[in-house]
């Protein structure tokens, strides 16, 4: 199935599909991406990207203060200030200590509305198969995957988008894996 994103009930359509744990690819404010609700969806996600099994996914947050419900990190205010937007910050699971989780809070409010709605992190991954180009084009992620996601939500080609930075964060100071969309020259690395 496809949408548009501008349809006025795209957003509870979206939700819908994740709450049943089936696959959709959304826009999101870098690239598009596969998307499916955290907990039971990373597996199908996998299949269709050939995913390694060991490559983690970065949940998308509703708001910044839903990273206190899954982190007790400290996160400095000067990365804090980059949300929402093109930033995503690793932190340590509270559920698993020993485990990161990489989380971002989307710059784009539909976005964010999705998450909302279907009440829990929804993962994100780069809409194209493992080792390959990210897909742009509309049309390319329509052929390539309309047959094996439940819902394709259409919001014009992303020619020009890149994908998130990614920040990790180290005994409470950021440290940059990954410069994209959001240009960071210099972390302050400050603790709270």
């Amino acid at each position: 199935m496809i949408c548009s994103k501008f349809d006025s009930d795209a957003a509870r359509l979206c939700a819908s599909f994740l709450i049943e744990k089936k696959i959709v690819i959304l826009p999101t404010d870098t690239v598009y991406g596969f998307s499916g609700i955290v907990g039971g969806t990373d597996e199908q996600i996998r299949r269709i990207k050939g995913r390694e099994e060991t490559k983690p996914f970065i949940q998308l947050i509703a708001s910044p203060e839903s990273l206190f419900d899954i982190t007790d990190d400290s996160v400095p205010e000067s990365l804090l200030k980059f949300w929402p937007g093109a930033l995503t910050i690793i932190v340590h699971d509270k559920k698993n200590g020993d485990s990161t989780v990489a989380l971002r809070c989307p710059g784009d409010e539909w976005l964010r509305e999705v998450i909302s709605r279907a009440g829990s992190p929804v993962y994100s991954t780069s809409v194209n198969r493992s080792g390959k180009p990210v897909l742009k084009k509309i049309s390319e992620i329509k052929t390539e995957f309309e047959n094996e996601v439940a819902l394709i939500v259409d919001a014009g080609d992303s020619a020009d988008a890149v994908p998130s930075t990614i920040v990790r964060i180290e005994d409470g100071r950021p440290v940059i894996v990954r410069q994209g969309a959001l240009r960071i020259s210099r972390l302050q690395h400050e603790k709270k």
